[in-house]
């Protein structure tokens, strides 16, 4: 939630920030309401101490047995009621349109996110690994299904579109894949393994940014509880309405979960195969650090992120988004693409974010250091290490052989029990 005092002190840099993300003319509106909100506050403080002054005055009135003083009075009094009925609702109108204004607006972007529209204006920062030369490359829907391990109808039955079934070697490559990136990042990078719930309440959801404005993104149970789109969500709510000593910060978390997504946006897109599925496994980063650590808590993000698909040797270039194509929480954001044969591009596989102190007022997160009488919010981050299904695609598609086998990378050599190709009839 956006501190409307910051908004009022600096009208001309929120402005600009929001039209970078496509919302012109807000910040002009959330002053506009904060002016009608602040005149009806004015005007019932007023009113009410109008109202004590004049039963002051009716007791004394009737101390001295001035019976008509005392009625004009009561007649005033009986006035100031409509006015503060009148004012009051003024009051709770102005207020929660003003705060459910400012609780659907987007992060401000930092100064050094470039300009633009949509990812054709994102700006690339660096690849690593070369294309593999793969002739006539097949897609993983193709390789999974000849394999017979990858049933997408069996799922359409059960379940409808954007679900699959795996099986036998492609299962344990899945499994195998999400174990080895939790190891990387618990053991090289310092992360804590953390086993969260799947389900959360609003107050969680509206913490990290999905709610209001993305509730039919979401699945949300008849018990009022929605199940989370990625662990993001649970990991960062970990120190809602809590103060976290300085001194503990940063916090690195991660989990591997399954994800959640009803993709309501994506209609058409991606229809084939396991690309964007509402059903998937993610192991999730997570920092909570202080305002000074966040830029350089970023940089490490990303780098966590990039050394999975470098052990796997995935090839992937790293992105930095332009201020249109940016998520609703995030301040600066990389995505990682890795290189997809079939299409002959790169496709996102990962998005590292910093959310300043966006999160951290939504969810009244905040921390101080000792002997400190001052709180401050904390900042987030949060970032894919990796989606694993789409790792498992691209493992598909970059290891594949003119035959259909697939070489498994070496890096998962230990978590398939030494397997090290994956073959019809396996």
């Amino acid at each position: 939630m956006h501190d409307i005092k910051a908004i009022r002190d600096n009208p001309d840099l929120y402005e600009q920030a929001w039209s970078a993300k496509g919302r012109s003319g807000v910040a002009a509106e959330a002053l506009t309401l904060d002016a009608a909100l602040r005149a009806a506050q004015t005007a019932l403080q007023e009113a009410q101490s109008r109202r004590n002054d004049l039963s002051k005055q009716i007791g004394q009135a009737k101390g001295r047995k001035d019976e008509a003083e005392a009625s004009r009075l009561m007649a005033e009094v009986e006035t100031l009621k409509g006015v503060l009925e009148t004012q009051g609702a003024v009051e709770r109108e102005t207020g929660e349109a003003l705060r459910d204004l400012l609780a659907g607006l987007p992060n401000l972007p930092a100064p050094d996110v470039p300009p633009g529209a949509d990812e054709d204006d994102n700006q690339e920062v660096r690849r690593w690994g070369d294309p593999f030369a793969i002739a006539s490359p097949k897609d993983h829907v193709d390789l999974g299904e000849t394999l017979g391990l990858m049933d997408f109808e069996a799922a359409a039955r059960m379940s409808g579109s954007r679900f699959v079934v795996l099986k036998g070697q492609l299962a344990r490559l899945e499994r195998a894949l999400g174990q080895f990136m939790l190891d990387l990042q618990t053991r090289e990078h310092g992360y804590l393994e953390v086993s969260p719930p799947l389900l959360v309440r609003d107050e969680a959801v509206f913490g990290t940014g999905q709610l209001p404005k993305f509730a039919e993104d979401l699945f949300h149970t008849e018990d009022g509880r929605w199940l989370i789109p990625t662990a993001e969500v649970s990991l960062t709510n970990i120190v809602r309405d809590q103060i976290t000593p300085t001194e503990e910060l940063p916090l690195r978390l991660t989990a591997l979960t399954h994800c959640f997504r009803s993709e309501a946006g994506a209609s058409g897109r991606d229809t084939r195969g396991m690309i964007r599925q509402h059903q998937f496994q993610k192991v999730e980063l997570v920092s909570i650090t202080t305002p000074d650590q966040s830029d350089a808590e970023h940089e490490r993000m990303v780098g966590c992120a990039e050394a999975v698909l470098k052990a796997l040797e995935l090839p992937f270039r790293t992105m930095l988004l332009c201020t249109g194509d940016m998520g609703f929480s995030a301040r600066k954001t990389y995505d990682l693409e890795v290189w997809i044969p079939s299409e002959g591009r790169y496709r996102e596989i990962s998005s590292c974010s910093n959310c300043g102190d966006f999160q951290g007022r939504r969810m009244n997160a905040r921390t101080k250091a000792a002997g400190d009488k001052a709180t401050r919010f904390v900042h987030t981050l949060n970032g894919s290490g990796l989606a694993v299904g789409r790792t498992l695609v691209a493992i598909l598609e970059n290891y594949q052989d003119e035959n259909g086998a697939i070489a498994i990378p070496q890096a998962l050599h230990p978590y398939m029990g030494g397997l090290t190709r994956i073959e019809a009839g396996a």
